[in-house]
């Protein structure tokens, strides 16, 4: 890893053309971030670059300006670079930030990717370019047209080169990468360094400079630029948490990732029923439908995008003031991935994430990789989210009264002011605004489980309680199915009384352990109940019942 220049190094430091200096100024660039400062130097000299940096840390600029640097004025139509990139929202943005750079050497600039009409790129590359920024398979399929010539080509950037290739772009990395000079300059860039990068980086770089950069470091005592927590939640109570935890936070921007489509779809319609606007995006949905989706939330009518990772690859939001990990990310570098979208350009950022009680040791496994604290909170209580609903409803009536003209109502209070005290006008007036911004509490508390997680791990694995006896006249049912599955008592008893005709009376203790429950129904109505419940679902799902292996009738 190379030494880090003086903190106070500024882009003329860096020996930086006066076109580019003069576009930084103008864009209101003051100072390089480290990895600007480490990477900049050496890539203007022409060596090779291993980086590892997060997404959010200024890596665009670190590549784009010593690329600008060294191709100075050109005329040749073949291109000078080549930025290959996992997404088309990448290529967009880092095909303008390049154009903006350098803007005043007439620097000629394409971004190729799928979804776009192809005429357009075959055009812009005939006439000529400078950079190609693409993504490796529009890349290829130009290489086997005819129409991307790589021969006079200097510089090859690899952006991103992790999610290149969980995308599984290697193949076509490697047959790009088999089409350019063998002098050229190459580049990586990568948030991860799992050994996959590491042998890529040995197979095409040479004696290269490697960078490692993190998240830009906290004075102690600061608070940190991304503020992380986790929930430990049923799944049964996810949906409901993640709507009080979202009502507590009030995010300007969100995106919360879940792992399938169908999730997507389902949580989507549940946020938009708890009033918030919220768009999904996954792989089922068009190249136009994503760019309508996109549009809303840049310019505000949206305010939460539901989405997989691969649909939100290369998605960068500059409002983006939260994200929420509806599961736990099976892998620390998706975890690192996904909370590097927010905490830029020193705005703080919240990454929160909702973990089944299962789920929890992955949590630490996230926390022992990153080495980042985690910190695990109770979900609001309906008392919390009460609390928080009449302050957002003082801080409006605050800003009402400093911003607003309220002149045309002075005749309602004194009307009313004339048979009732002003403080219970007022009181009233209050309650009325409070209800109308649709703030009804929660009607069920969610349990808390994580105190009962952090005991199990401290104490490690216990066994489950033997249960007592059952009652007098009673047997005792199996039902395979527990809290793990979000079951409750009341869906026993509906399951039971439903299927089998049974009164809800006559139902017994009920006993739910995390994966299984018992229930005691008389004996009589045993085989009864078992065989209407062998057809039926609880909570959505079959389950297995019969008697309780301990019970010796």
């Amino acid at each position: 890893m190379t030494d880090a220049p003086d903190d106070r190094t500024s882009f003329a430091d860096l020996g930086l053309r006066p076109e580019l200096l003069r576009a930084l100024s103008g864009l209101g660039y003051e100072e390089p971030t480290p990895i600007q400062r480490e990477a900049i130097a050496p890539l203007s000299q022409g060596r090779d670059l291993l980086g590892q940096a997060a997404t959010g840390t200024g890596k665009t600029a670190a590549f784009a300006l010593p690329v600008l640097q060294r191709m100075g004025s050109r005329t040749d139509r073949e291109p000078y670079a080549l930025v290959l990139v996992p997404t088309r929202e990448l290529a967009v943005q880092v095909s303008e930030a390049v154009h903006r750079y350098g803007r005043e050497l007439g620097a000629r600039v394409l971004p190729i990717y799928g979804g776009q009409p192809i005429g357009r790129q075959l055009r812009v590359l005939e006439h000529g370019v400078d950079v190609v920024v693409a993504t490796p398979g529009r890349a290829v399929d130009h290489l086997n047209r005819g129409t991307l010539k790589l021969e006079s080509l200097q510089v090859v950037v690899l952006d991103e080169a992790d999610e290149m290739l969980d995308m599984g772009f290697a193949e076509d990395l490697d047959t790009i990468l088999a089409e350019t000079p063998s002098q050229r300059q190459t580049v990586l860039f990568s948030a991860t360094m799992p050994p996959r990068i590491d042998r890529l980086a040995r197979q095409h770089l040479t004696d290269p400079v490697r960078i490692t950069i993190g998240r830009e470091r906290t004075e102690p005592g600061e608070a940190p630029r991304v503020r992380q927590s986790a929930y430990v939640v049923p799944r049964a109570h996810k949906p409901a948490a993640l709507g009080r935890v979202l009502d507590v936070e009030a995010p300007t921007a969100a995106i919360v990732f879940c792992r399938t489509r169908d999730e997507v779809d389902q949580l989507t319609e549940t946020l938009n029923g708890r009033g918030y606007r919220a768009e999904s995006l996954h792989g089922g949905i068009s190249q136009e439908q994503r760019d309508r989706v996109m549009a809303r939330l840049r310019n505000g009518t949206a305010d939460l995008l539901v989405a997989t990772d691969v649909a939100a690859r290369g998605l960068d939001v500059e409002q983006l003031t939260h994200v929420v990990n509806y599961n736990v990310p099976s892998a620390p570098e998706s975890y690192v991935h996904r909370i590097g979208r927010v905490g830029r350009a020193g705005r703080e950022g919240v990454a929160i994430t909702l973990a089944e009680p299962r789920e929890h040791g992955m949590l630490k496994t996230i926390e022992r990789v990153t080495k980042q604290r985690i910190a695990v909170e109770k979900v609001p209580t309906i008392a919390d989210l009460r609390a928080r609903r009449l302050e957002l409803t003082r801080a409006a009536l605050h800003e009402s009264l400093l911003e607003d003209d309220l002149e045309g109502f002075r005749v309602v209070v004194e009307t009313l002011a004339d048979e009732f005290d002003v403080m219970e006008v007022a009181l009233a007036a209050v309650k009325l605004a409070h209800e109308a911004t649709g703030a009804a509490a929660d009607e069920e508390e969610i349990p808390d489980v994580t105190h009962r997680v952090e005991r199990r791990e401290q104490q490690g694995p216990r066994r489950e309680r033997r249960p007592r006896p059952p009652s007098a006249g009673m047997t005792r049912l199996f039902v395979g199915a527990g809290r793990s599955a979000g079951i409750r008592p009341q869906d026993l008893v509906g399951a039971i009384a439903g299927e089998a005709r049974l009164p809800g009376r006559d139902i017994g203790a009920i006993e739910i352990a995390d994966r299984f429950s018992l229930v005691e129904v008389p004996e009589s109505a045993a085989q009864q109940v078992i065989s209407a419940l062998r057809g039926a679902s609880i909570k959505g799902r079959k389950v297995t019942v019969r008697r309780e292996r301990d019970d010796p009738r």
